[in-house]
């Protein structure tokens, strides 16, 4: 049988209210009842029943964390620090898949059935309006990895895709390249619109460049292999911006099974700085998205909320940078 709070009561020889307070957050209850309580509990090996604290706090301790790309495996290094960020705070992550949802309603409807306390929207392709739709049901959200904006209306954490795009281009035409391509994701998401931007107008400033451009179907390696097989039965260019770890590795995969060499014949730049691209045998070149900081950064910002729902929305940059490995000429 489950050891119960009554147990714990009759151990500690204190009332039952006076074991709910003790495990209650923000209740009054002496250090000497206290002591007395957790002492038993630990005897018994009690554990408090979270559904029946949020009875009686109102609070569910329960974090939407809400993504719709599973397809991609970066997202597993994500989902991996945001569940163990919350539960190291106290909060519980229920995890939600919302691959092919842009209705927020549909979301808000579904993740208040669970009573959640706050959401988190881990997503760089969804519009500011989806993040938005929770802030308008009264749901403390935040928006990590989404679009910088300079006035937002709900918190936005992520780096500046536009200056990622810049970054990228720079890095390539610094290399010598003076025909280059974006190999995008697909044009409906807001981080291929922005990433896109900020290549294209920094190789305008060089009119020696040629520049090309294309969309995959989806940021994944299928999406990435299938636009490169495609590219490669014209005339390729020098180098590709894929805008996408996992595009790139799906690009590096076309190429090679084309007989061809990479950077040799064909430069490849990604962006994000994921698990699977310091493999020996994939070794890309890309542009680190500092996830970590992101992330413990969003986490703070939902625990600020939970606590002081009248705070104003903000937006945090982060810096990204090069990361130098194999699949691009070194620099001079």
């Amino acid at each position: 049988m489950a050891v119960t709070l009554k147990d714990v009561a009759e151990r500690a020889g204190v009332s039952r209210s006076a074991v709910s307070r003790t495990y209650t957050e923000g209740a009054s209850v002496s250090k000497h009842t206290r002591r007395k309580v957790e002492k038993a509990a630990n005897e018994l090996g009690y554990s408090p029943n979270a559904l029946a604290s949020s009875l009686t706090t109102g609070r569910t301790k329960l974090i939407g964390l809400v993504s719709n790309n599973f397809h991609n495996p970066i997202f597993l290094q994500v989902f991996d620090l945001f569940t163990k960020g919350l539960q190291d705070r106290g909060l519980r992550p229920l995890l939600v898949n919302l691959t092919d949802e842009v209705n927020p309603e549909n979301s808000v409807r579904m993740l208040r059935a669970y009573s959640v306390d706050a959401v988190i929207v881990a997503s760089s392709t969804l519009p500011e309006s989806f993040a938005e739709g929770f802030r308008d049901a009264g749901v403390p959200v935040v928006h990590s990895f989404g679009r910088h904006v300079a006035s937002p209306k709900v918190n936005v954490l992520g780096i500046n895709n536009i200056e990622a795009g810049r970054m990228a281009a720079q890095s390539l035409i610094a290399r010598g390249y003076d025909d280059v391509a974006f190999l995008g994701g697909p044009k409906s998401a807001t981080s291929t619109q922005d990433r896109y931007k900020g290549f294209v107008d920094e190789v305008a400033q060089h009119p020696q460049v040629k520049l090309s451009s294309s969309f995959a179907a989806d940021y994944t390696f299928d999406a990435g292999r299938a636009e490169m097989t495609r590219l490669l039965k014209a005339k390729p260019a020098q180098a590709y911006f894929c805008g996408d770890d996992v595009l790139s590795i799906g690009a590096l995969s076309a190429v090679q099974s084309a007989g061809l060499n990479v950077p040799d014949d064909i430069g490849l730049l990604g962006l994000n700085d994921m698990e699977m691209a310091r493999w020996e045998n994939i070794n890309l070149t890309t542009i680190h998205n500092p996830f970590r900081q992101i992330i413990a950064s969003s986490i703070e910002l939902i625990e600020s909320m939970l606590k002081d729902d009248t705070r104003y929305p903000e937006a945090r940059l982060f810096a990204c940078h090069i990361v130098e490995r194999g699949t691009l000429r070194p620099l001079p």
